[in-house]
């Protein structure tokens, strides 16, 4: 399954990426100026929200887009069947 970046939920999940690598280089900066450790944890557990955020859009992305095929024909049963099991298995690993 190969994502299309002009999709606009994908550019979301782009700028989604990009905010949280912010958030992770403040984290860095924060913890090498010795910032109080409420403070690193709160920004640490916001880019990993934001992580899990992109995650889970980029799997549901994947599975609109694999019955969208499946609708279409464009695919075997087989095939279909394990493009659906490589997704759950990988919206599994975010849970």
């Amino acid at each position: 399954m190969e994502l299309d970046p002009a999709e606009a939920e994908l550019k979301a999940v782009l700028n989604r990426l990009r905010r949280a690598q912010g958030q992770i280089a403040g984290v860095v900066r924060m913890i090498e100026e010795g910032r109080d450790c409420e403070e690193v944890v709160t920004q640490l557990a916001a880019a990993s929200r934001a992580l899990d955020r992109a995650g889970f859009s980029i799997v549901a992305t994947g599975l609109r887009r694999c019955l969208a095929e499946a609708a279409d024909g464009g695919r075997s049963r087989e095939d279909r069947d394990e493009m659906r099991g490589r997704l759950e298995r990988l919206f599994l690993s975010l849970a």
